[in-house]
């Protein structure tokens, strides 16, 4: 099994977050993984992405051309994103920012309305993780388990505070 993510959005949607939080659960699996974070200069606010690969065997580049799953927080990562995934691969929308269907019919597209979920259920920036727990819902190859293990190596002890709400965005995504 290998599994090469593309995650993509603004600077502080939580992209390198997320990207952190699917490579930790991945190593606690026992699987290979390559974690390798892109963001402008601007930061916040700037262009972000980051590339998740896990794997069964070694793996020779952390460079993704190709990714098996794509997620798009926003609609310039949409648009320049969206014709490099594989075909038969997925692609996750952030419905709630992106009204633009995506073009491709030989890929399957998750539309998860994520800023509105996270808006509703007092989980204001957490839209990353509720699309996350949609992925692992529909990817297969990412197991349901060691969520909380996973989490707790990516949320810092400054904010242990977060530990719990994390988990809950996930298990809200995953449950969509």
């Amino acid at each position: 099994m290998t599994k090469s993510i593309l995650l993509a959005g603004f600077g502080g949607q939580g992209i390198l977050f997320c990207g952190k939080f699917l490579a930790y659960k991945a190593l606690i699996e026992g699987k290979e993984v390559s974690w390798l974070p892109s963001y402008g200069p601007e930061m916040r606010g700037g262009t972000c992405n980051c590339s998740v690969i896990m794997s069964d065997r070694q793996i020779g580049s952390p460079i993704i051309t190709n990714p098996d799953i794509l997620v798009a927080m926003n609609l310039p990562s949409l648009d320049k994103f969206e014709n490099d995934v594989i075909p038969g691969g997925q692609i996750y929308v952030d419905s709630t920012l992106i009204e633009r269907k995506v073009q491709r019919d030989d890929v399957e597209v998750f539309y998860i309305p994520a800023t509105k979920m996270a808006s509703d259920n007092g989980m204001r920036t957490l839209a990353n993780m509720i699309i996350t727990g949609n992925i692992i819902k529909h990817c297969g190859d990412i197991p349901h388990e060691n969520i909380d293990a996973a989490m707790a190596k990516v949320v810092s002890a400054k904010h242990q505070d977060l530990l719990d709400v994390n988990i809950s965005a996930v298990e809200l995504g995953y449950n969509y």
